[in-house]
């Protein structure tokens, strides 16, 4: 089997990937001293996003894109749209819990310093990619190299921290308003989870309606539910009157990482960013002239 490696911008975006998750989870396992249960998320994020682009090149390298069970038109590109946004949340996450409050020049705060540098440039390299596979105007390319394509994967990556910081603690059996805002995250995700399998796996030509035109028609709910949740769930959680809090409480300053009521907020916040990108991708899917999916 004969073995291609064609030099590309996309290859060194990979392969730089690729080196810089593998020095930021190995570090870390190294000398970082990681206790807390985040820190397995971050070493998650960084080794997955690592076998993974691995597994990318190799394929590549020796010609299995026709063997593969999947479209590699889709899969590529979405894979490295979530390791983006995986290393994004480990550069976000790793400093918050295992550098916030620390102080000194030991080997431990060196390790945790490196693994956040080298998170940051992985998150930048894996963007490039991304950048550098998306569809170009008039070229024919699959569905997740298109802006919709894309926004699907941002929309259930923040679906997915929504549903973190909902359940740790239990926030959504205040009443049926808040476990409304529940379903609508719940709804949405498994829609376009659901889209984004069937175009990955190259499903999308045994429905038995225009996928077309469900995309459009689905965009649209989304917007309408994303935006009933973005307002009831402040109202609810915020509001003095609706048994809210709409202070930050002084406990929340002493505690590491985001506290009850912080992650309240983070879910207010990542609800309205969801509404913004279901909002984009209606705006997209409408406009999209489907070449091939």
């Amino acid at each position: 089997m004969p073995v291609v490696l064609r030099s590309s911008p996309l290859l060194w975006a990979r392969v730089a990937a690729m080196v810089f998750t593998c020095v930021a989870f190995s570090v870390a396992l190294y000398g970082a001293s990681l206790t807390h249960g985040t820190g397995d998320w971050c070493i998650f994020c960084w080794s997955f996003s690592f076998v993974g682009t691995l597994l990318i090149i190799l394929v590549e390298m020796f010609g299995l894109q026709t063997r593969a069970p999947i479209s590699w038109k889709n899969f590529p590109i979405t894979f490295a749209c979530y390791a983006s946004l995986l290393c994004l949340s480990a550069s976000i996450i790793f400093p918050l819990y295992f550098l916030k409050g620390y102080t000194g020049r030991n080997e431990m705060i060196n390790c945790r310093i490196v693994s956040t540098v080298f998170s940051c440039l992985a998150t930048i390299a894996y963007l490039s990619e991304v950048s550098l596979s998306k569809a170009r105007p008039g070229e024919v390319a699959g569905y997740m190299a298109t802006a919709p394509g894309l926004l699907k994967v941002c929309e259930t990556f923040v679906a997915c921290i929504i549903f973190v910081f909902i359940n740790e603690p239990i926030t959504y059996d205040q009443n049926a308003a808040t476990k409304w805002c529940l379903a609508v995250y719940c709804i949405c995700f498994i829609l376009s989870a659901g889209i984004i399998v069937m175009c990955v796996g190259e499903c999308t030509g045994c429905l038995p309606f225009s996928f077309a035109r469900f995309l459009s028609t689905y965009a649209l709910l989304a917007v309408g539910l994303y935006l009933s949740a973005t307002i009831i769930w402040p109202i609810y959680k915020f509001d003095n009157k609706h048994g809210g809090q709409s202070h930050r409480p002084n406990s929340c300053g002493s505690s590491m990482g985001l506290c009850p009521w912080d992650k309240l907020l983070a879910i207010s916040v990542l609800s309205a960013l969801n509404f913004i990108l279901y909002l984009a991708d209606l705006i997209y899917s409408a406009r999209l002239v489907f070449v091939t999916v």
